[in-house]
């Protein structure tokens, strides 16, 4: 799959908004932030309260998926453009989740909000409706989404992609430092797991690096591309970043996100764990 068909510019987005067929989507780790001033006309998707389930710890479903989009106009022949903060991290996991119900034309702007704001181009603050429509969603793509049980068989096996900083990887912190030190109820990473913070996909302007850096990057991590490959990191949405760069731009086959992740996985009684930095300490 090249970038072509993926990413766009953020210079080929500001010539494309108001191009028919075309719709803006922002979603941030900060809810808030695109009140604050968005790419003119993009509509925001809350990623906590509109693509989680409200009781169970799982994604809407398909029909609420379909209310989702329908709701905020956006139609199934629509090319979706998704953008939003820290390097795009949500707007990743956002993207993976359109795949996840077979949206067909949807690709990341890449360095997001980030790269927008560098390059001075225009944010505002209208109120954005668009006309609701009534979207269809495909049943959820599992080639691409794996399960608690999958990712204990892959110990060993599979390429597990473990993208949290060293120190959640190492057992030292349970989530990334700013956020509060809770939910699962050990620290550590999956036995066999490699450690490639998510983040070193991503150039200082929050675009991805190229194919070569990338594939440096992961090789010199361990990554085996001969294998299937697990991705994984607290709650999926950094491992929604990591596979994209595997899957969408390195184009290996066999990519899935377990978006249970470590809050499901570090919370599961009798399964294996490591602690340290995966190298035999």
């Amino acid at each position: 799959m090249s970038r072509e068909e993926v990413l766009v510019s953020a210079a080929w987005s500001e010539e494309n908004l108001d191009t028919p067929g075309v719709v803006f989507v922002e979603v941030d780790e900060d809810t808030t932030a695109y009140d604050g001033g968005h790419v003119p006309g993009a509509v925001k998707i809350d990623w906590k309260t509109e693509l989680q389930d409200p009781v169970r710890r799982d994604f809407v479903d398909r029909a609420g998926f379909e209310a989702l989009l329908s709701a905020k106009g956006i139609a199934n022949s629509d090319t979706v453009v998704l953008y939003g903060g820290n390097n795009n991290w949500f707007a990743a996991y956002a993207y993976w989740y359109f795949k996840l119900y077979g949206h067909d034309s949807v690709k990341l702007l890449d360095g997001g909000r980030k790269k927008w704001e560098l390059d001075g181009r225009p944010l505002d603050k209208d109120v954005v409706r668009r006309e609701p429509t009534t979207y269809t969603a495909q049943d959820q793509d599992l080639t691409i989404r794996a399960f608690r049980d999958e990712v204990v068989e892959a110990i060993g096996d599979k390429n597990l992609v473990d993208v949290r900083s060293p120190d959640e990887f190492s057992g030292k912190l349970l989530a990334p430092a700013h956020l509060p030190q809770e939910q699962a109820q050990r620290g550590g990473h999956i036995p066999s797991a490699i450690n490639v913070p998510w983040s070193k996909a991503a150039n200082e302007d929050g675009t991805f690096k190229s194919n070569d850096e990338l594939d440096r990057i992961y090789g010199e991590a361990g990554f085996d591309g001969s294998r299937k490959t697990i991705a994984y990191c607290r709650i999926g949405e950094r491992s929604s970043h990591t596979w994209f760069a595997l899957h969408e731009l390195l184009g290996h086959g066999d990519v899935k996100n377990y978006d249970g992740s470590w809050t499901e996985y570090g919370s599961l009684i009798g399964v294996p764990i490591e602690l340290g930095d995966g190298k035999g300490n």
